[in-house]
């Protein structure tokens, strides 16, 4: 089979009650299921060294278990402003805009009801290898200003590499930071912690946190801390950080090399490249969900840097009329004897 896009089947409901679809495509002996609530990537089936297919990211087999679990934002796109936003609050062109503080004092993943939580229209992409999803954010939804049309496209290539494009544009102006918070696990979702996985990102800086997450200063080497991950190790634990990423890397048409993930044990290696300049290493240290504990999970969020709004020498995460935002993130599979 070259590709399939299976037709749309019920998954369950929203906490409002609206149907929730499962989309299912499969291509190049990669199988991926998407709900259109919450953008989630419920599921991404692919081989190991020996053959053996198994579900690499964690989540839930229902839309109960997302809705019902206390939020790590499982497999979920997130919006409008992917990770935290100082103070609850931004200063955009004079004006300064409120928004919920979820996250201790900080804004965190678009609010009390972001993107994560919003049941998205869905429709076959136009290249028939995929599904695009698209939603409208009223103006003031959850204090962001302008109207603003956002686009997610799922779709496997032909080697089955699954890319994520992602699409805006409003009508006043605003803030934007999307991504896909997917925890990875090359072993096998349920199959024990993943922090023995050996990472590797191409970044030579990291952004310096205080207790709440936020950038305290300007991103700081990583070399001769553990926080280098240039050359492979393991992951280990205790991580929660944006990455800056060397442009430039050689990675897919238009993007660069972000990061790579290998399992020892099962040969499985995930590879990352992205249009964004950060990547946000999260180890789940803190979560105990459903049947999953923690750091049974690593999340790479390519994304803009945290609390960009409020740092102006950080990459600027401001759209406006006539702009478009776009980003792409592909994430591809493979697998390896071994690697060091």
């Amino acid at each position: 089979m070259t590709t399939a896009v299976t037709a749309p089947e019920r998954a369950g409901s929203a906490p409002d009650g609206t149907p929730v679809h499962r989309w299912v495509l499969e291509r190049a002996g990669t199988r991926v299921a998407v709900l259109d609530y919450g953008g989630i990537l419920q599921s991404v089936e692919v081989p190991d060294r020996d053959g053996v297919r198994a579900d690499v990211v964690l989540g839930f087999g229902d839309v109960a278990g997302y809705v019902d679990c206390p939020s790590p934002y499982f497999g979920a796109l997130i919006g409008r402003y992917a990770n935290r936003i100082a103070g609850g609050a931004f200063t955009l062109d004079g004006r300064t805009y409120r928004l919920p503080r979820n996250n201790g004092t900080n804004c965190l993943h678009g609010g009390e009801r972001g993107f994560d939580k919003r049941v998205w229209d869905a429709e076959p992409a136009a290249d028939g290898h995929g599904v695009r999803l698209s939603l409208v954010s009223p103006d003031g939804e959850e204090g962001f200003p302008g109207r603003l049309a956002v686009s997610a496209t799922y779709a496997l290539d032909a080697a089955g590499a699954l890319r994520i494009e992602y699409r805006a544009v409003t009508d006043a102006p605003t803030v934007v930071n999307l991504t896909n918070h997917s925890y990875w696990n090359l072993g096998g979702a349920g199959s024990g912690r993943a922090g023995g996985h050996r990472l590797r990102i191409a970044a030579g800086h990291v952004t310096p946190l205080d207790g709440d997450s936020v950038p305290t200063g300007p991103p700081a080497p990583v070399a001769g801390t553990r926080f280098d991950f240039r050359e492979p190790r393991e992951v280990g634990s205790g991580y929660d950080h944006n990455f800056v990423l060397d442009q430039g890397t050689p990675g897919a048409p238009g993007a660069s090399f972000a990061a790579e993930l290998y399992d020892p044990v099962s040969g499985r290696v995930l590879t990352v490249t992205t249009t964004e300049p950060g990547i946000q290493l999260y180890t789940g240290d803190a979560f105990d969900a459903g049947p999953f504990g923690p750091c049974e999970g690593i999340a790479l969020e390519t994304q803009h840097f945290p609390d960009s709004p409020n740092r102006p020498d950080f990459p600027s995460t401001v759209l406006r009329p006539g702009e478009e935002f776009r980003s792409v993130t592909t994430y591809g599979f493979g697998t390896a004897d071994d690697r060091t």
